[in-house]
């Protein structure tokens, strides 16, 4: 429980690998009196009246219909990140809940992120590493090559704020650079990056040495990439996603990997996070994957905790909310 006078948020929790962060706490607590999920359980008659925002970190809390009703006095929802799959914004809607999330905050290192994969998979720096520590290392073979990224052709799906800025960095290396979007880019945007559009998501798979996948999680974007999809990239081709798991058929792409149907895969997002430990992407040496952690530097996640905040505190006075969601 913390000062009575500030307006009472809805959190997580303090503990956990889904809690809020802990360096973050402190900041928080001088603007909200934070109420934790458990408190929250424990004491119903006590917080459903007072709880007047939601703050989601890692996807928690998850809102549902029962929490909803629950909570009559709640305004707004902010939520960390920029994806919204997580979220019925619909239902949100229905109560007449605003949703506030923060793509600014995640934009610059999503998109180092997303180059980040793109040049350790192209340069098999993942390989290289186990190589230069494996105690059986005697000699490196003058033919263990990987492939330069300068001067490849980039198809980015998803030209957004994230994709947008992926192609910034492309530029940089020289790369050509095409993207499918669901809005074309104006033609001076597409001229400072030097990207090309693709109105057919299959013409933009058959010209790419990379594919990036950079595209929000909606019912018409799941399982975008398949197995015709696969059969349609260079059987050099690589593919990135820095979106989200459910993007991609994982069956399909397990399969064109072992088959050779393409050379490589790097994978920021799967579908579940973390991975089954006997699922056979974890076992093929032609992939990389982390852990969805294209926003974890303590910079955005800072930035983020802060946009949050702000967003929460303009909601409650009545002003204009910052990045706000609207229900399209």
């Amino acid at each position: 429980m913390g000062d009575q006078e500030l307006p009472v948020v809805l959190v997580s929790g303090f503990e956990g690998p889904l809690s809020i962060c802990e360096d973050h706490v402190g900041y928080l607590q001088k603007h909200f009196n934070l109420i934790t999920m458990q408190e929250f359980l424990e004491n119903k008659a006590q917080f459903s009246q007072t709880i007047q925002a939601v703050y989601i970190w890692a996807g928690q809390p998850a809102i549902n219909q029962e929490l909803l009703q629950s909570l009559p006095s709640l305004k707004i929802i902010a939520n960390g990140g920029v994806g919204l799959d997580h979220l019925d914004l619909k239902l949100i809607d229905r109560f007449g809940v605003k949703v506030a999330n923060t793509p600014e905050a995640v934009s610059n290192p999503t998109a180092d992120m997303g180059m980040a994969l793109l040049l350790a998979s192209a340069r098999r720096l993942v390989e290289g590493h186990e190589l230069a520590c494996s105690p059986n290392t005697k000699v490196i073979s003058i033919n263990w090559m990987g492939k330069e990224v300068t001067g490849a052709t980039l198809g980015i799906v998803g030209m957004g704020t994230i994709g947008y800025k992926i192609a910034q960095r492309a530029k940089a290396f020289k790369m050509k650079i095409l993207y499918h979007n669901r809005n074309r880019r104006g033609v001076v945007e597409e001229k400072a990056v030097g990207a090309t559009y693709c109105e057919h998501l299959d013409d933009l798979l058959a010209q790419s040495d990379f594919v990036m996948l950079s595209v929000s999680l909606t019912p018409q974007t799941q399982n975008l990439i398949g197995k015709r999809e696969l059969k349609l990239m260079k059987p050099t081709g690589t593919l990135i996603n820095i979106g989200r798991g459910l993007l991609v058929d994982q069956e399909a792409l397990v399969e064109a990997l072992q088959s050779g149907t393409i050379e490589a895969a790097a994978l920021d997002v799967t579908y579940p996070e973390p991975l089954p430990r006997d699922h056979p992407l974890l076992k093929l040496k032609n992939v990389i994957l982390t852990l969805h952690i294209g926003s974890a530097t303590h910079q955005a996640r800072h930035q983020m905790m802060e946009n949050m905040v702000e967003s929460i505190l303009a909601s409650l006075s009545g002003l204009p909310i910052p990045n706000e969601v609207l229900l399209k």
